[in-house]
């Protein structure tokens, strides 16, 4: 029996129990912890240094007062970068190609920036639905249109995130079933089907670290709009 392409996205089970929770408990596994020691051995040294760089550059534009939100963004930021490398591995899931669980993602963290915005400054907040310098007739569209926007932000961050993972794991399935067929029939081809597959796997693990930090980088500028 011929399986679809789209059931390596399935959430695999085992015994009736889905395994997307060991698949997503799995990346905290995997790091070093952290030690109280003045000397750190060189992984930490990197795992540190990595993790410091993406906070600069993240929170650079944002206020003190966004800073309190480092350690959770750059967490889900370490969690969505491990479990989409993971996913490029043979025999594997990826847990970030199931929208619900980048929408379990997406909505609460977007509904925590704008309360917050609603709560500290609700005259600011407000205002991002109406552009300076609006003529009169437009101000009643303009204000619907940026409300349809403003609640399209966290669908747009979660099928962002699974769009990308899902149509390259398509394409590299797509790609290495060519090859495998052509090489019995013609193997010149074949081996340029081979390298282009090992090139678009190299474009796939920079899509995956791409994702994770875009989707980061996005909550941070909803973040920067309302503190």
């Amino acid at each position: 029996m011929m399986l679809s392409f789209f059931d390596q996205f399935m959430s695999p089970t085992y015994m009736g129990i889905p395994l997307i929770a060991l698949a997503i408990t799995l990346p905290w596994i995997l790091y070093p912890t952290p030690t109280s020691r003045w000397i750190n051995n060189r992984l930490l040294t990197l795992q540190g240094w990595f993790i410091n760089r993406l906070t600069q550059q993240i929170f650079l534009p944002i206020n003190q007062e966004g800073h309190k939100w480092a350690t959770l963004l750059m967490s889900l930021m370490m969690f969505l970068i491990t479990l989409n490398m993971l996913g490029l591995l043979p025999y594997t899931f990826t847990p970030t190609t199931q929208l619900s669980l980048n929408m379990a993602f997406a909505v609460p963290l977007w509904l925590a920036t704008v309360i917050i915005g609603m709560r500290n400054q609700p005259t600011a907040a407000l205002g991002h639905l109406l552009p300076e310098g609006t003529p009169t007739p437009l101000i009643p569209v303009l204000i619907i249109i940026e409300t349809i926007s403003l609640f399209i932000r966290p669908l747009a961050l979660g099928v962002r995130l699974t769009a990308n993972l899902t149509a390259g794991h398509l394409l590299i399935q797509l790609i290495a079933t060519a090859a495998f067929v052509l090489l019995p029939m013609m193997p010149t081809v074949a081996i340029l089907t081979a390298t282009v597959l090992f090139l678009l796997t190299l474009l796939e693990v920079a899509v995956a670290m791409i994702q994770a930090y875009v989707f980061v980088l996005l909550l941070s500028l909803y973040l920067q709009e309302n503190v």
